[in-house]
Parts: C-alpha cells; sequence; structure tokens
C-alpha cells in the first residue's frame, strides 16, 4: 500500500525522535511512535527560511502537526497488532477471528464465557496435546469444575478371568465414570437432576476425546440435585 510505503521511507531517514520503545513479554522489539513523534519527523524534513517557520503557533507548524495525527493513528494500530491481536493471550479486536481460526467457542461448552476465559479456552486450543491415559480425562474434568472417578473395565479373557466378572456383549473396553462415590449402575435418577448439573460440557467432551475403540457411561446417580 502507498502509505505504508511512504511511512517507511520517511522513518528510514535519519531524523531523531523521541518515540515509546517497546520490549514485549516475549522480547519482541518494536516502536511505538505518537502523532507529535510523526510531526517533528514531517518539520525536519521541510526547507529551511523565512516562508518555513518552526513556531509551533505559526499556521505551517499546526498544519503539519494535524496531518502527523493520521500517522499517529494508523503508526498505533500497527502497534497494537503487533503488541496485541497477535498475541492469543491478550487478543481483544481479533478474538474471534482467532476463535475462528481454532474452531471455538467450543460447541460441548454451552455456558457464558467471559473474553479472560475465551481467551484461556483459545490457548489450550492452540497448545493441546491429548493423551488416552485416566490422568489427561480427570485433568479436563477438573478443569471443567468436576471431581470423578474413572474405572476402566476389561472384557472376560479365558485364562486370565473368573467367573462373575463383569463383561461387555460386544468385548470392547468400557469405562465407568462418575463421583468418587458412585458404583456402576444403571439408573433413571440422572433424569431428576437439574438441567445445570446433567455434566453435558464433560459428556460431550469426552466422546470427543475418548479412544475410538472404547466406550463409557457417564452414571450422575451420586450427585444430590
Amino acid at each position: 500500500m502507498p502509505w505504508i510505503t511512504a511511512a517507511g521511507e520517511l522513518f528510514s531517514s535519519s531524523v531523531q525522535l523521541t518515540a515509546d520503545f517497546v520490549d514485549s513479554d516475549d522480547g519482541t522489539k518494536f516502536w511505538r511512535r505518537s502523532g507529535d513523534d510523526y510531526a517533528e519527523a514531517l518539520a525536519n524534513l521541510l526547507p529551511v527560511g523565512v516562508a518555513w517557520p518552526r513556531d509551533p503557533e505559526s499556521v505551517l507548524m499546526q498544519l503539519v502537526a494535524g496531518l502527523a495525527q493520521t500517522w499517529g493513528l494508523v503508526d498505533g494500530r500497527a502497534a497494537d497488532l503487533l503488541q496485541i491481536e497477535s498475541d492469543p493471550r491478550y487478543a481483544d479486536e481479533m478474538l474471534p477471528d482467532w476463535e475462528r481460526a481454532f474452531g471455538l467457542p467450543d460447541p460441548c461448552v454451552v455456558e457464558p464465557q467471559t473474553e479472560d476465559d475465551r481467551r484461556q479456552a483459545l490457548v489450550v486450543k492452540m497448545t493441546f496435546v491429548g493423551r488416552q491415559d485416566r490422568g489427561f480425562f480427570t485433568g479436563i474434568a477438573a478443569a471443567l469444575g468436576y471431581r470423578l472417578r474413572i474405572t476402566e473395565h476389561a472384557p472376560f479373557m479365558a485364562g486370565l478371568s473368573q467367573c462373575g466378572d463383569t463383561r461387555d456383549a460386544d468385548g470392547d473396553w468400557r469405562w465407568e465414570i462418575g463421583p468418587p462415590e458412585i458404583r456402576f449402575v444403571w439408573t433413571v435418577r440422572v433424569l431428576e437432576v437439574p438441567e445445570g448439573a446433567l455434566a453435558t460440557d464433560i459428556d460431550c467432551i469426552y466422546r470427543r476425546y475418548k479412544p475410538a475403540h472404547t466406550d463409557f457411561v457417564l452414571d450422575l446417580g451420586a450427585v444430590t440435585p
């Protein structure tokens, strides 16, 4: 764009500026120039002589100062892009764009979220590394505010199992999931739990990330409404 080229050429000259030097958290260094910095640079590029006064109250310098504010605004917005919007931990105006790029908001989480919650969810999604152990899934539950216990069940195996073992008809691995006090029991009491305690978010997320060869039962029978 022409205005970007013009701005670059303007400040490639040896003009002394008093702009703020910004050192961001990740070590990135860049200048944040104000409209007054641009006004000073423009004034220093003007010819010298009686017709070109440098008095701040003169019409010429007021004109230069007024025109320079546009460049200060452009520079500030560019600095915001580098310093704030390009970092998902601090993004504000571009937060919806970041979320769209990473498939957020998560359809499994239906509760309203603050902007800080959304940024945290974005960083988690960007750095997410899944696993297939119980610790991974209990960690997800803890992050959502749940306390639970996961019990893994194995199919009947001749030579290892004995009469009375739990065995699924298809021979698949099954998980029993519920609060620490719960037993592996199919119950309709879950239908009596208020909507806010149905744990639909954790059910949705677990079904997304569970190993493909497994199935699980989410038992809320021990939850007090």
